[in-house]
């Protein structure tokens, strides 16, 4: 036999509930299969979870439109934080400047080596220490480094510490969003199974065939286990040619 399958998306749980619903506008609210107090509970309810569905993927939409753009800012910030400390370290190796200078940019004297910018967090604090360091040292008399200069260096790293923290707020909202949906998808979950179990009681009385098609107007969503349905298809015409049979005729004048 088939069994009923819960569902198991919010699009799914939705549309359970709204079939419980409609039901209502065929026949009278006091004739449904389950309780007119489970009617008002899944009618006050429903909404609500509907727009925590459309808050969520409304969060997840914007912010999956700002990651390009994010991915952009990220890249030219991390390119001229690079670059920036590539072009001080041939300063060093050229005998235009001194190895003590790194010090100023929060760099150990002998590193010869770019920090590590894998973690964007990283890209933003070395895009910071350079520029105070850049600044301290030209204080102190030294020539500005060039191509790029550090003004380039704060508005990459500027543009992209807002896009950060742009998309930590868009993160926030999807996140908090996403546990929103969560506690209603467990109010869903119990509200659907209660409906189907007083449906189910309703039509137990009917045959199993008759039973399956007044719950299945109702929302309830049966299964058939493979080859399921052919073997019962199979029995029901064996059952039906049985009963043409010659004998099947002669057996009810005995």
């Amino acid at each position: 036999m088939p069994y009923r399958r819960l569902p198991n998306t919010d699009s799914a749980r939705v549309r359970a509930l709204k079939a419980a619903l409609s039901i209502s506008m065929k026949v009278n609210r006091f004739d449904l299969a389950y309780s007119y107090a489970l009617y008002q509970r899944i009618e006050t309810f429903l909404p609500h979870y509907e727009l925590a569905i459309r808050n969520h993927r409304q969060a997840l939409s914007q912010q999956s439109s700002k990651s390009k753009e994010y991915s952009e800012k990220l890249r030219k910030a991390r390119l001229y934080v690079s670059h920036f400390i590539q072009v001080l370290n041939f300063c060093i190796i050229r005998g235009e400047m001194k190895e003590e200078v790194r010090e100023y940019y929060g760099i150990k004297r002998n590193s010869k080596a770019t920090p590590s910018l894998l973690k964007d967090v990283k890209v933003i604090e070395w895009g910071e220490k350079l520029v105070k360091g850049e600044q301290e040292r030209t204080r102190m008399g030294g020539n500005p480094i060039y191509s790029p200069s550090i003004a380039l260096v704060r508005v990459n790293c500027e543009n992209f510490k807002q896009a950060f923290n742009y998309q930590k707020t868009l993160q926030s909202n999807t996140h908090r969003f996403s546990e929103k949906v969560a506690e209603y998808r467990e109010d869903a979950d119990k509200l659907i199974l209660e409906l189907w179990n007083q449906v189910e009681k309703k039509f137990e009385s009917l045959c199993d065939e008759e039973k399956r098609k007044k719950c299945s107007e109702y929302g309830i969503v049966y299964i058939w286990r493979k080859g399921e349905r052919e073997k019962t298809k199979q029995l029901k015409k064996a059952k039906q040619a049985s009963l043409s049979l010659p004998f099947a005729d002669a057996s009810k004048n005995l």
